[in-house]
Protein backbone atom coordinates (compact mmCIF):
# COMPACT_ATOMS: atom_id res chain seq x y z
CA UNK A 1 0.00 0.00 0.00
CA UNK A 2 1.50 2.76 -0.63
CA UNK A 3 2.68 5.55 2.20
CA UNK A 4 2.28 8.49 0.01
CA UNK A 5 -0.73 10.95 0.45
CA UNK A 6 -3.21 11.08 -2.72
CA UNK A 7 -3.38 15.06 -3.46
CA UNK A 8 -6.97 16.18 -4.23
CA UNK A 9 -7.29 17.81 -7.58
CA UNK A 10 -7.81 21.47 -6.80
CA UNK A 11 -11.30 23.23 -6.61
CA UNK A 12 -11.57 26.59 -9.11
CA UNK A 13 -13.33 29.57 -7.34
CA UNK A 14 -16.18 31.01 -9.23
CA UNK A 15 -16.00 34.85 -10.86
CA UNK A 16 -17.76 37.26 -8.17
CA UNK A 17 -20.03 38.67 -10.99
CA UNK A 18 -21.31 35.61 -13.05
CA UNK A 19 -20.19 32.79 -10.39
CA UNK A 20 -19.09 30.88 -13.33
CA UNK A 21 -15.88 28.83 -12.51
CA UNK A 22 -14.82 28.99 -16.26
CA UNK A 23 -14.70 32.44 -16.11
CA UNK A 24 -13.15 32.92 -12.79
CA UNK A 25 -10.17 30.54 -14.38
CA UNK A 26 -10.04 32.97 -17.34
CA UNK A 27 -9.69 35.77 -15.05
CA UNK A 28 -6.57 34.15 -13.38
CA UNK A 29 -5.36 33.25 -16.29
CA UNK A 30 -5.32 37.15 -17.46
CA UNK A 31 -3.83 38.14 -14.15
CA UNK A 32 -0.40 40.00 -14.38
CA UNK A 33 1.47 40.28 -10.87
CA UNK A 34 -1.32 39.74 -8.62
CA UNK A 35 -3.61 42.54 -9.96
CA UNK A 36 -7.18 40.32 -9.92
CA UNK A 37 -9.35 43.35 -10.03
CA UNK A 38 -7.73 45.13 -12.54
CA UNK A 39 -8.03 41.70 -15.11
CA UNK A 40 -11.81 41.11 -13.68
CA UNK A 41 -12.69 44.77 -14.56
CA UNK A 42 -11.01 43.87 -18.18
CA UNK A 43 -12.68 40.49 -18.50
CA UNK A 44 -15.91 41.98 -17.11
CA UNK A 45 -15.55 44.91 -19.87
CA UNK A 46 -14.69 42.70 -22.67
CA UNK A 47 -17.24 40.27 -21.94
CA UNK A 48 -19.99 42.95 -21.90
CA UNK A 49 -18.77 44.49 -25.06
CA UNK A 50 -18.91 40.97 -26.75
CA UNK A 51 -22.85 40.53 -25.36
CA UNK A 52 -23.82 43.82 -26.75
CA UNK A 53 -22.62 43.32 -30.39
CA UNK A 54 -23.82 39.64 -30.45
CA UNK A 55 -27.33 40.39 -28.71
CA UNK A 56 -26.35 36.83 -26.43
CA UNK A 57 -26.21 36.59 -22.63
CA UNK A 58 -22.34 37.43 -21.39
CA UNK A 59 -21.63 33.68 -19.83
CA UNK A 60 -23.28 32.20 -22.91
CA UNK A 61 -21.32 34.28 -25.47
CA UNK A 62 -18.03 33.22 -23.43
CA UNK A 63 -19.48 29.46 -23.27
CA UNK A 64 -19.71 29.59 -27.19
CA UNK A 65 -16.37 31.24 -27.05
CA UNK A 66 -14.66 28.41 -25.52
CA UNK A 67 -16.30 25.92 -27.21
CA UNK A 68 -15.27 27.37 -30.72
CA UNK A 69 -11.44 27.48 -29.68
CA UNK A 70 -10.95 23.99 -27.52
CA UNK A 71 -9.02 21.77 -29.93
CA UNK A 72 -9.85 18.12 -29.90
CA UNK A 73 -6.15 16.89 -30.32
CA UNK A 74 -2.60 18.18 -29.47
CA UNK A 75 0.54 17.67 -30.94
CA UNK A 76 3.57 16.10 -28.64
CA UNK A 77 6.89 16.06 -29.44
CA UNK A 78 8.50 12.31 -29.07
CA UNK A 79 12.19 11.99 -30.03
CA UNK A 80 12.34 8.75 -32.10
CA UNK A 81 15.19 7.22 -33.82
CA UNK A 82 17.33 10.80 -34.20
CA UNK A 83 14.31 12.90 -35.47
CA UNK A 84 11.45 14.51 -33.54
CA UNK A 85 8.18 13.73 -34.27
CA UNK A 86 5.26 15.35 -33.88
CA UNK A 87 2.80 13.02 -32.34
CA UNK A 88 -1.29 13.93 -32.29
CA UNK A 89 -2.88 13.28 -28.61
CA UNK A 90 -6.74 13.14 -27.93
CA UNK A 91 -7.43 15.93 -25.18
CA UNK A 92 -8.54 15.43 -22.31
CA UNK A 93 -11.49 18.31 -20.89
CA UNK A 94 -9.51 20.18 -18.49
CA UNK A 95 -6.60 20.77 -21.05
CA UNK A 96 -9.06 21.36 -23.54
CA UNK A 97 -10.19 24.92 -22.00
CA UNK A 98 -6.87 25.35 -20.66
CA UNK A 99 -5.26 25.44 -24.71
CA UNK A 100 -7.91 27.72 -25.14
CA UNK A 101 -7.65 30.08 -22.35
CA UNK A 102 -3.87 30.23 -23.31
CA UNK A 103 -4.90 30.93 -26.99
CA UNK A 104 -7.14 33.34 -26.28
CA UNK A 105 -5.34 35.57 -23.96
CA UNK A 106 -2.09 35.18 -25.95
CA UNK A 107 -3.79 36.40 -28.99
CA UNK A 108 -5.02 39.54 -27.25
CA UNK A 109 -2.15 40.30 -25.96
CA UNK A 110 -0.06 39.99 -29.19
CA UNK A 111 -2.65 43.11 -30.83
CA UNK A 112 -1.40 46.53 -30.43
CA UNK A 113 -2.69 49.98 -29.96
CA UNK A 114 -5.79 49.50 -28.01
CA UNK A 115 -6.52 48.72 -24.21
CA UNK A 116 -6.84 44.77 -23.14
CA UNK A 117 -10.39 44.49 -23.12
CA UNK A 118 -10.90 46.07 -26.30
CA UNK A 119 -8.55 43.92 -27.86
CA UNK A 120 -10.11 40.58 -25.88
CA UNK A 121 -13.44 41.63 -26.40
CA UNK A 122 -12.64 41.66 -30.26
CA UNK A 123 -11.03 38.37 -30.40
CA UNK A 124 -14.53 37.21 -27.88
CA UNK A 125 -16.55 38.37 -30.92
CA UNK A 126 -14.33 36.86 -33.80
CA UNK A 127 -14.76 33.19 -31.79
CA UNK A 128 -18.10 33.66 -31.05
CA UNK A 129 -18.72 34.32 -35.36
CA UNK A 130 -16.02 31.15 -35.67
CA UNK A 131 -13.33 33.32 -37.20
CA UNK A 132 -10.35 35.17 -35.38
CA UNK A 133 -6.37 34.06 -35.06
CA UNK A 134 -7.37 31.91 -31.93
CA UNK A 135 -9.77 29.48 -34.31
CA UNK A 136 -7.35 29.64 -37.13
CA UNK A 137 -4.85 28.42 -33.93
CA UNK A 138 -6.86 25.60 -33.54
CA UNK A 139 -7.27 24.97 -36.72
CA UNK A 140 -3.99 24.90 -37.56
CA UNK A 141 -2.88 22.56 -34.70
CA UNK A 142 -6.27 20.06 -36.21
CA UNK A 143 -4.62 20.27 -39.74
CA UNK A 144 -1.05 19.48 -38.28
CA UNK A 145 -2.74 16.71 -36.26
CA UNK A 146 -4.18 15.50 -39.81
CA UNK A 147 -0.82 15.86 -41.67
CA UNK A 148 1.03 13.55 -38.34
CA UNK A 149 -1.95 11.05 -38.38
CA UNK A 150 0.61 8.49 -39.31
CA UNK A 151 2.57 8.56 -35.99
CA UNK A 152 -0.35 8.35 -33.87
CA UNK A 153 0.22 4.83 -33.19
CA UNK A 154 3.13 5.99 -31.28
CA UNK A 155 0.94 8.04 -28.64
CA UNK A 156 0.62 4.95 -26.65
CA UNK A 157 4.22 4.58 -25.31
Amino acid sequence: MPRKKITLRKTHEPDRKYGHVMIGRFINKIMLNGKKTVAERTVYSALQTAAQKTGKDPVEVFEAVVRNVSPSVQLKSRRMGGSNLQIPTEVSGERRVALAFQWLVSVARKKKGKPMAEKLAQEFIDAFNNTGDAVKKKEETHRMAEANQAFAHFARF
